[in-house]
């Protein structure tokens, strides 16, 4: 693992239709939900490689999310946010993440927005290898 700092990415943005609420209702019909993710992550090497294996890949990163708020549910945003941190924190290049999950037409005039951190261990965090499964 390196000393110095970890480089940020960050996803912002996200739009995903789901069934998530405490109210009754609220799981009957998909309504609209709104993901940023921000991530402190050991990809360093990817200023000079220029390949995408030493990144984080945005675009799986993107899917994992969407597929996560659309076949999930759960009554509390916070719940949604802790099952998005998991997915994102398998990549063990990751120190730390930080979810936002928005319910925007929740409230007449006001949006909910539940945000959540994770922390890797930093004797853990930055090995190299994006924690996924090679068969």
């Amino acid at each position: 693992m390196k000393d110095g700092p970890f480089e940020s990415i960050e996803l912002r943005g996200i739009r995903a239709w789901g069934r998530h609420g405490a109210n009754a209702g609220e799981q009957d019909v998909p309504q609209p939900l709104e993901v940023d993710v921000s991530l402190s992550a050991d990809v360093h090497d990817a200023r000079t490689s220029d390949a995408l294996a030493d990144t984080i890949d945005y675009a799986d990163l993107h899917a994992r999310i969407v597929r996560i708020v659309e076949s999930e549910s759960h009554r509390l945003l916070e719940r949604l946010g802790e099952s998005i941190l998991d997915a994102v924190m398998t990549d063990k290049r990751i120190a730390m993440a930080a979810v936002s999950v928005a319910k925007p037409g929740l409230l007449a005039g006001a949006t909910p927005v539940v945000t959540l951190t994770k922390t890797r261990p930093r004797k853990l965090a930055g090995s190299r290898g994006s924690g996924k499964t090679k068969r």
